[in-house]
């Protein structure tokens, strides 16, 4: 048996992620964002959803820049701390004893202890009820070597032990089950 519920925004779980926004040399701030995702490969786009009334949204929305930091269980606590807390409150970086480094392809700030940074353009915003979507650009992403692999260079995701997101919970992410196509890749 299944009980029916009301419609509701119950995908789970979702990736949890810091954007940083604003300027390096200026104001800066980082959000705590879980509504976020792939979009589109080619051109490499994504996503993220966020409130009108957050401190980051005028910055991303007038700047037109962003960047997508993932989480790391060592970062579990700085990004939960980046939720509940203003920029308008707080300098975050400082508090959370993070490093601000110049973006590679704007002045947006990246979060150097993320080991995976993902620099964006907004293309359009979309709005939608209680959040607006920033449909983005990926314009250059920052891989820490440690996660790639010294003698294949593919990238393994498994060792930058990352967190999801699930109602109102984080979750360190389980063992590899599998790879894409195994269910069909034929023994040799």
């Amino acid at each position: 048996m299944k009980k029916i519920w009301s419609p509701c925004s119950i995908l789970n779980p979702v990736p949890v992620v810091m954007v940083s926004c604003g300027n390096i040399n200026a104001k800066t701030n980082i959000i705590t964002v879980a509504w976020t995702g792939t979009v589109c490969s080619k051109p490499s786009m994504v996503s993220i959803s966020l409130r009108k009334e957050r401190f980051s949204y005028d910055i991303i929305k007038n700047d037109g820049k962003f960047v997508i930091n993932l989480v790391t269980e060592d970062l579990v606590k700085a990004s939960d701390w980046c939720g509940v807390r203003s920029g308008k409150d707080y300098d975050k970086f400082a508090k959370m004893n993070l490093t601000s480094e110049k973006a590679q392809t704007s002045d947006c700030p990246v979060i150097k202890e993320s080991p995976l940074n993902i620099e964006c353009s907004v293309v359009k915003i979309i709005e939608l009820g209680s959040h607006d979507m920033f449909l983005s650009r990926v314009d250059s992403v920052s891989v820490s070597e440690e996660l790639i692999d010294a003698k294949t260079g593919a990238l393994d995701m498994q060792k930058a032990s990352l967190v999801a997101y699930s109602h109102g919970e984080y979750y360190a992410l389980g063992a590899k089950l599998g790879k894409y196509g195994f269910t069909v890749k034929k023994n040799k």
